[in-house]
């Protein structure tokens, strides 16, 4: 009997890895937002519902959505940016609350290094994450509910930044000037490492862990972006020089229990 996994945000990262699980051959359902995006990936043949989770609970048609998942894959964007005031554990409470009313035994939280604060300096997933912001703080409680949770086994995977198809972070600096942090280290990570992560972890059977998924080559952040831009053709952002102590985020996970290894560039 083929596993059914369920993708809880249908998006950026979750439609290609939709795509590479149905081809490893386990059957694959999905959320988003709204019925019109759902109605859109279900012409294109995938199996997508309109779950939408909120502060005061979870609309649409969450049970659906999980019927017969044993695995839940959950990437739903936090929305903390720009003090939003959006209270992200909160909707999630709601959310694990369907989780374990459902078929669903193994999750994994995708997460963030925004957990870690840049005074760590140097961080693994042996060191306890110390958010600097309250977007992290509630991200890392958001973690601890899932993780926690005695009917449910968690893997968390701490995603660097994210790059990759149409998502290219140098378009956003190009020509800017007097940008901080340049002699910050990037944490970064391909969208092709993120659905390669997630696909060997469901593959292993790899959970009640934590994963930093970033690339381990981390050049600093002016020399980075001046070279991205060469390659793009765009005007090279300018950063400005400073002595602060930045985090630079690594994983030993990836490579001592996942066996997971980088095989291209940055």
């Amino acid at each position: 009997m083929r596993t059914t996994i369920a993708i809880a945000g249908l998006g950026w990262l979750g439609i290609p890895l939709a795509q590479k699980l149905i081809m490893q051959g386990y059957l694959v359902k999905g959320s988003v937002t709204t019925v019109k995006k759902a109605t859109m990936l279900q012409v294109k043949g995938l199996d997508a519902y309109a779950v939408q989770v909120t502060e005061k609970g979870v609309l649409g048609a969450p049970q659906g959505f999980l019927k017969n998942a044993e695995i839940l894959i959950i990437m739903i964007p936090p929305g903390l940016r720009r003090n939003s005031g959006a209270d992200y554990v909160s909707k999630m409470s709601h959310f694990l609350k369907e989780v374990q009313s459902s078929d669903v035994s193994k999750v994994v939280f995708i997460s963030s290094t925004s957990v870690y604060g840049d005074a760590q300096d140097k961080v693994t997933e042996s060191d306890l994450p110390q958010p600097e912001n309250e977007a992290g703080r509630q991200l890392l409680k958001a973690e601890q509910l899932f993780f926690n949770a005695p009917d449910l086994q968690t893997s968390i995977v701490r995603f660097g930044g994210l790059y990759g198809g149409s998502r290219q972070p140098v378009k956003y600096l190009a020509g800017r000037k007097d940008l901080n942090g340049g002699n910050a280290p990037v944490n970064l990570i391909h969208r092709d490492h993120c659905v390669g992560i997630i696909s060997e972890i469901i593959k292993q059977q790899c959970f009640g862990h934590v994963f930093n998924a970033v690339h381990p080559s981390h050049p600093k952040k002016k020399n980075y972006y001046a070279a991205q831009a060469e390659v793009l053709n765009l005007e090279v952002p300018l950063f400005l020089d400073d002595n602060a102590v930045y985090k630079q985020v690594d994983s030993k996970n990836l490579q001592e229990i996942l066996g997971y290894t980088f095989k291209s560039e940055l």
